[in-house]
């Protein structure tokens, strides 16, 4: 963003002009000069930001989406929010997740490409233990509340026993312990058949949510083709490959972290033009004539209330108050004048009443004024 300078400084740099201390030839000879930026060969920007603009819609809507699918599966409060969208090489992204994570590949029909859905351990250790029955989620207003129950039960009996205290504390470090041995020798194993087969429906659910997030510029039919577990042996693209990696912080109680979604450039190939702010509004806004013809077919089928004002007159409340049955009311309106009809409580036509087949009709004569066909 361009320096705004102050009053004081506009002050200043007229003073130095004035006295000669600045050469205003000078200055134009540099603003006339022509603008070089710097440019990485090695990382081509691929999307421009307009494009990058409309992914930044695009995948909020696949937050929100997201947010409620996981918050389905996992029964329990599940944010999930757009944090960063760049464009990077393959390679920069292999080496920026952790060698042992949860890797969901997929392909977007008829799009080019395998994007990856990237997800840590510690994510997906809280997801199978929530999913499996694990974890109890405990809001902090139900912490406090217990601690305050503790507190109070405290105070009222002072007769613990220390030696079964120590014990207790002893059992639960060593029980610690042996979670956390436990934890990092899975760390290093990976995950087992049964722990993939849980985390499976997670990553399909995700799937299904970039498929719908897509609607509004080109449907998509998304295939999970697999997990894998150890990105340094994917083989699925050249290192070198620009791709779009989009970061998401996810929220599951205490719990935060991210999600990675990786799409590589050849799946934009053929969607550049769509992505475009104008494209995308102007197409929503076009309809052909298959869909007018949908449109007034099922407008056919409206029912439209018809009203026909006789006319209209004033009054007192005294008046009111005395009406009997063969009292007769004087209207505005005059026997050859003709009526308004209202439809749906807007005026439309000029109607002239008479009778039908024994029944009380009304003629149309005209449309009102500003009610002519558009």
């Amino acid at each position: 963003m361009d320096q705004v300078l102050t009053q004081q400084e506009i002050d200043a740099l007229l003073n130095a002009m004035s006295t000669g201390e600045i050469d205003q030839e000078k200055i134009e000879e540099e603003n006339d000069a022509a603008k070089v930026k710097s440019y990485d060969f090695r990382r081509p920007t691929k999307l421009s930001k307009e494009y990058v603009n409309t992914l930044h819609m695009i995948f909020e809507d696949f937050s929100k989406m997201g947010s409620n699918v996981l918050s389905t599966q996992l029964r329990a409060n599940v944010r999930l929010q757009l944090a960063a969208i760049e464009q990077v090489s393959y390679d920069e992204f292999i080496h920026s997740i952790p060698r042992v994570t949860l890797l969901g590949l997929f392909h977007s029909e008829p799009l080019k490409g395998i994007q990856i859905i990237e997800m840590n351990q510690q994510l997906c250790m809280k997801l199978i233990e929530m999913l499996c029955g694990g974890v109890e989620m405990v809001t902090q207003e139900q912490k406090h509340e217990e601690a305050d129950k503790e507190k109070s039960a405290d105070e009222k009996v002072k007769t613990t026993d220390k030696k079964e205290e120590a014990t207790t504390k002893a059992t639960e470090e060593k029980h610690t312990d042996a979670e956390e041995g436990k934890r990092k020798s899975h760390d290093k194993k990976g995950f087992t058949d049964i722990e993939l087969a849980v985390l499976e429906e997670v990553v399909k659910g995700l799937t299904d949510v970039f498929q719908n997030s897509w609607k509004e510029i080109v449907e998509l039919d998304t295939t999970l083709d697999g997990l894998d577990t150890n990105p340094q042996l994917l083989q699925n693209m050249s290192p070198n490959e620009p791709v779009v990696l989009s970061t998401f912080t996810i929220n599951i109680g205490d719990t935060s972290t991210f999600i990675n979604l990786c799409i590589p450039y050849v799946f934009f190939e053929g969607i550049t033009d769509k992505l475009s702010f104008g494209n995308w509004f102007d197409s929503s806004q076009k309809f052909d004539r298959n869909d007018e013809r949908e449109l007034r077919k099922g407008l056919n089928g409206v029912d439209m209330n018809i009203e026909v004002l006789l006319g209209e007159s004033e009054m007192e409340l005294s008046d009111f108050l005395h009406l009997e049955v063969g009292d007769v009311i004087k209207l505005d309106s005059k026997i050859a004048e003709p009526l308004d009809a209202f439809i749906e409580g807007q005026p439309f036509y000029s109607v002239k009443p008479g009778k039908k087949n024994g029944q009380l009709a009304v003629e149309l004569i005209d449309k009102l004024e500003g009610e002519q066909d558009e």
